[in-house]
């Protein structure tokens, strides 16, 4: 997965991404980074529900639920951590 156009809504069950860039003008998002959805964040999708909203993602070993709207306020890069 590249940073071009990935956001977290377009990550798949078990991939994670690296929070690359934020589209804070909306300010549910700017509470949402008060949870740790920052850049430099690890982000695993832990599932979504049927039809893919809400999405739950892990980060810090918590989770979170986020709408597929709010989600693609957040650009992600790959993660890579097997090496």
């Amino acid at each position: 997965m590249e940073h071009n156009g990935a956001t977290l809504a377009s990550l798949r069950p078990g991939q994670s991404g690296i929070i690359a860039a934020i589209d804070a003008t909306d300010p549910q998002v700017q509470r949402l980074m008060t949870l740790g959805l920052v850049e430099g964040a690890i982000v695993e999708l832990a599932g979504a529900a049927l039809g893919g909203d809400p999405m739950e993602f892990r980060l810090f070993g918590c989770g979170i639920s986020l709408r597929q709207e709010q989600a693609r306020h957040f650009k992600v890069a790959a993660s890579d951590p097997g090496g």
